[in-house]
């Protein structure tokens, strides 16, 4: 194994995923559920899309047009936004009391990490990465440790703002900020 591969790889995919909306999404499910929880769910998905984009990223990417999956991106993040806006209007005592079970906060955030990582920045990076230094395991193992610590931050962020700030504040600006992707990599799309 060598280890300056994991080393040179993982600082890039870490900086590249701290402002991604993977990151904004866990630090959001986090003020839903255990952050433990959260957590695990988060890193079974980016685990999963490491090795896709070891293993076959760089086909899929040769294969499916970047505007394709920036549309799907765009109108994922579009529903996302309406149903946030829709959850942050209902009562402040229903919201309190509903928590996601244990495993519920580990399969929503595995659903939605996995569903926000297709053709994502640090994806890309990863496949890329994978192709440059053909060191399959090397680049996988970097990606997935930047991944798990990137989520980690987001995770303890998200329980910590839950804290000062209502859960429907919090989803109403969720809702505003999906807007905002949505228009953004519409646009990219588009472009």
């Amino acid at each position: 194994m060598n280890f300056d591969v994991v080393a040179v790889c993982f600082p890039v995919i870490f900086i590249g995923e701290l402002p991604d909306k993977t990151m904004f999404a866990n630090l959001v499910l986090a003020t839903r559920g255990h952050p433990g929880r959260v957590w695990v769910g988060a890193a079974g998905a980016f685990t999963v899309h490491a090795a896709l984009a070891v293993t076959v990223g760089v086909a899929l990417f040769e294969v499916v047009p970047k505007r394709a999956l920036d549309v799907v991106v765009a109108a994922l993040f579009a529903g996302s936004a309406v149903y946030a806006w829709l959850e942050a209007t209902k009562d402040e005592a229903d919201l309190a009391l509903k928590k996601t079970t244990r495993h519920g906060a580990i399969v929503t955030s595995f659903v939605v990490i996995f569903l926000a990582e297709w053709g994502d920045l640090t994806q890309v990076l990863t496949a890329d990465l994978a192709a440059k230094y053909h060191a399959g395991l090397e680049v996988a193992l970097a990606a997935v440790m930047a991944l798990w610590a990137a989520a980690a931050v987001a995770v303890l962020g998200g329980q910590a703002l839950s804290r000062f700030v209502s859960v429907a504040t919090i989803r109403k600006l969720t809702a505003v900020l999906l807007v905002v992707l949505a228009g953004a990599t519409l646009w990219t799309a588009l472009a």
